[in-house]
C-alpha cells in the first residue's frame, strides 16, 4: 500500500505541477505528497521530477514512467474501488460538477432518492457555471452543456440544449404584434453575456421547420446568468433569451410566457460527463445510470425541448 500511495502521489503531482495542489486532491499535506514522491524515487533509483519554486517539470525517465503507469493505476483504483462495497453496493465519495441553478433545480432534488437507493455513496457536489478538468481535478462526473470533450472523457446526451425567447404578459400588453423575429429590432432585450468570454453571442433563431433568422434585440440591459435575466423578464422590463431549464419554474407560475414560440436558439446538448474507463468505478456508473433513468422517468427530456 504504501508504493500505492506513492505511485498515486507521482501521478497527481504530475497532473497538478505541484505538491501543493496533489496534496488537495489526496487530502494529505504537501509535505506527505513530497515525501512519497522521494520515497518511489529512491527506490527506483532514478529522478522523476525536476523541482523549481514555482513548478515541477517530469523528467524524461518521469514522463515515460507516467505514460507507462497511469492507464494501469486507473483500472486498478477503479476495480478497487468497485470491490470495497457494501453488500455489492458502490461505496465511496462521488464527486460531481454542475451548473449552479440547474444542479440546485433538477439534480439536487434526486439526492434523497440517489442515497437512499445507494446508502454507500457519500455526496460531494461542486456548484459551478464553469467547465472543470474532469480528470485533472478528480471529478467522477459532471454534467452541463456546451463542454469541450478532452481527450479521455465522454458524454452521454441527457436533453437538448435550447434556449427560447420569454417576457412578461404585462410586457407583451404593451408591445403586442411580435410575429416574426423581425418584429424585435425594437423590443427592449435583456441579453446574456458569457461569464467565460464576456461577450454577448449573436444567436441565430431556428424556426421549427429549421428556417434561420438572425436574432435582433435592442439591448436594455446585459446579464451574465440565465436565472438574473428571468427574474428581469418577470419584472417587465424586456424580451429575454434563456435556457429552457431556467423558465420552466416561471411557466408553472404564469409570470413569463414564450415570446415567438415557433423560434428558438440550437445550443447543442445538456450531457453528463464522466473519464472513459473500461472498468468504470462503480459509484460513477451507479450515478450515471441514475441521472439517465430519472430524467427520462419525470419527462425532461421533453420539457427541456422547445420544439
Amino acid at each position: 500500500m504504501e508504493n500505492f500511495g506513492s505511485i498515486e502521489s507521482f501521478i497527481r503531482s504530475a497532473e497538478a505541477g505541484s505538491f501543493a495542489e496533489a496534496a488537495r486532491r489526496l487530502s494529505l499535506t504537501p509535505a506527505a505528497v513530497g515525501k512519497n514522491v522521494a520515497g518511489l524515487e529512491a527506490r527506483l533509483g532514478v529522478r522523476l521530477f525536476l523541482r523549481s519554486t514555482r513548478r515541477l517539470t517530469l523528467t524524461e525517465a518521469g514522463q515515460r514512467f507516467l505514460a507507462e503507469v497511469s492507464g494501469s493505476f486507473a483500472i486498478i483504483q477503479n476495480a478497487v474501488a468497485n470491490l470495497a462495497s457494501a453488500e455489492g453496493q458502490p461505496v465511496g465519495t462521488l464527486k460531481v460538477s454542475m451548473g449552479l441553478v440547474f444542479g440546485r433545480l433538477y439534480i439536487v432534488p434526486l439526492l434523497a432518492a440517489f442515497l437512499e437507493r445507494y446508502p454507500g455513496i457519500s455526496a460531494d457536489w461542486h456548484f459551478d457555471n464553469r467547465q472543470v478538468d474532469l480528470i485533472g481535478q478528480g471529478f467522477d462526473a459532471a454534467i452541463g452543456g456546451g463542454f469541450e470533450l478532452p481527450p479521455g472523457v465522454v458524454a452521454r446526451k441527457l436533453a437538448p440544449a435550447h434556449r427560447i425567447l420569454v417576457a412578461a404578459p404585462r410586457y407583451l400588453q404593451r408591445h403586442g404584434g411580435l410575429t416574426h423575429p423581425d418584429d424585435l429590432h425594437a423590443a427592449d432585450g435583456i441579453l446574456i453575456r458569457s461569464p467565460q468570454t464576456g461577450r454577448v453571442r449573436n444567436w441565430p433563431l431556428t424556426h421549427r421547420t429549421q428556417e434561420q433568422c438572425p436574432l435582433r434585440l435592442n439591448p436594455r440591459m446585459t446579464m451574465s446568468d440565465s436565472e438574473a435575466a428571468c427574474a428581469a423578464a418577470e419584472q417587465g422590463l424586456g424580451i429575454a433569451l434563456v435556457s429552457m431549464p431556467f423558465a420552466l419554474p416561471y411557466f408553472e407560475r404564469h409570470s413569463l410566457v414564450r415570446v415567438l414560440p415557433d423560434w428558438y436558439v440550437d445550443d447543442g446538448n445538456i450531457s453528463l460527463y464522466y473519464a472513459e474507463h473500461k472498468l468504470l468505478p462503480g459509484k460513477t456508473r451507479a450515478f450515471v445510470d441514475f441521472v439517465i433513468e430519472q430524467f427520462k422517468a419525470q419527462g425532461l427530456y421533453q420539457r427541456f425541448s422547445a420544439v
